[in-house]
């Protein structure tokens, strides 16, 4: 399938629904904007991205500690870090049909985009972060839905230094949800008010930061391509001294060629040590590294590789769809990579009138679930069977058909070339777990 094919984000968001990978949020009461449920392979998908993310970051490294830290959290962390006085859009209301509008977006625009009424308000400041009221009596204390990962490591840097007995550079890792209420969230699952985000901080000697950054701008880009993303549909974007944040030394965005254009998929950023000096000046408490080899004492640099799950998914199914031609048929694929496509295997009955061909399936079936995901289906004709596995990105459709029965093999086809193998069964899961390795 070509990527300009304007049709193609329709055709994903349909697929998303009818296979069950992602479902309007709230969808019988009418649904929540810009809210997202992430359905029975949707989880899977979404699973295996943050797996890979932390197999590559975490595990694979020994340099890195992971961290789980808390949604909500005190609320001088967000006066420290700037967000409760800058984390704002100005907007712009239209009077007449009621829409509102980022400042930023009407650019040098008088009129309203929608209805090209000129009754507009004055520019307005808006705070992006989710006011949660906590305790007993509403109106008495505030808590904040974090609108990003960072500062909850920020926070643990000395106690994950000080329990993991680190030395710099080394790097922190976190999955977890943010919420921003954003003004104008759309294109599917790309920009939504709740996300997860994939951030690390990475902890280095001042002097040393530019060498890091210009390393983690590398490792995250190839990670992306190593888990089949296409390097044409890549492209790395540095900003402008004019965009960067007041704290950044500097920032470079991995973008991707969505179907509604090249938009940001990870940001690698060099804050220097913004965040470090900010929360220990707002703390009181002490955040600097001691170095036992040069007796010196200092706040880390750090660089933060920072994506958004969400967004990486919906790339991930965006590139690996395609459409092909087969014997006069379309077939769709998603032709996602070994680590990602939710389902490794799934077993299929040639006929499911005949009770000993059904249950030796599922018996096979069970017996591969112990390693892998596996599925087991029965509720069409095989060839219906294949297309559908085709469709939500399966690599091996098993069949067991008569011959089966004495023979004892079955029948295993490839999803992406769909050449087809007879395997004895006792060989099935060797087989598997060498393909898939």
């Amino acid at each position: 399938m070509a990527k300009t094919d304007n049709k193609i984000m329709e055709k994903i968001v349909s697929l998303c629904k009818r296979r069950g990978f992602i479902f309007p949020s709230s969808e019988i009461y009418g649904g929540l904007a810009s809210t997202w449920d992430y359905g029975p392979l949707g989880v899977e998908l979404k699973r295996n991205v943050k797996d890979a993310w932390w197999k590559a970051n975490v595990h694979q490294r020994f340099d890195m500690e992971g961290l789980d830290a808390a949604i909500l959290m005190h609320p001088d962390v967000w006066k420290a870090s700037g967000h409760i006085e800058n984390f704002s859009d100005l907007l712009v209301d239209c009077r007449d049909c009621k829409k509102r509008f980022k400042k930023e977006d009407l650019a040098e625009q008088s009129n309203c985009p929608n209805c090209k009424s000129d009754n507009l308000t004055k520019p307005r400041e808006f705070n992006l972060m989710f006011k949660a009221p906590i305790g007993p009596v509403e109106d008495e204390e505030y808590v904040y839905l974090r609108p990003e990962t960072a500062q909850g490591i920020f926070v643990n840097f000395v106690n994950v230094l000080d329990s993991r007995h680190r030395k710099v550079p080394f790097g922190i890792a976190q999955i977890g949800k943010a919420y921003r209420n954003e003004i104008t969230p759309g294109n599917f699952t790309f920009r939504t008010r709740e996300f997860e985000q994939m951030e690390i901080e990475y902890f280095v000697k001042p002097g040393e930061d530019e060498k890091f950054y210009k390393e983690w701008i590398d490792e995250r880009f190839d990670w992306y391509m190593r888990l089949g993303i296409k390097k044409d549909n890549l492209r790395l974007r540095e900003h402008a001294k004019d965009e960067l944040a007041h704290y950044a030394r500097g920032c470079t965005d991995i973008e991707y060629n969505f179907p509604f254009g090249w938009s940001e998929l990870e940001g690698i950023a060099n804050r220097g040590d913004f965040d470090l000096k900010q929360h220990a000046e707002f703390s009181g408490k002490d955040l600097s590294f001691f170095d036992v080899k040069t007796n010196q004492r200092f706040l880390p640099f750090v660089i933060e590789p920072s994506g958004g799950i969400d967004r990486a998914l919906l790339a991930f199914l965006v590139d690996s769809y395609r459409e092909e031609q087969v014997k006069g048929k379309l077939r769709v694929v998603l032709g996602l990579d070994k680590a990602l496509s939710p389902i490794k295997a799934a077993v299929l009955p040639l006929l499911k009138n005949r009770p000993e061909i059904v249950e030796l399936a599922k018996k096979i079936a069970k017996g591969l679930s112990r390693k892998i995901v596996v599925r087991y289906d029965d509720t069409a004709a095989i060839g219906k069977l294949y297309r559908r596995q085709d469709e939500v990105g399966t690599l091996y459709c098993i069949t067991v058909d008569v011959d089966t029965l004495t023979d004892k093999q079955v029948t295993i086809r490839d999803r992406d070339s769909m050449q087809q193998e007879r395997i004895a069964i006792d060989r099935v899961e060797e087989y598997l777990e060498e393909k898939l390795a």
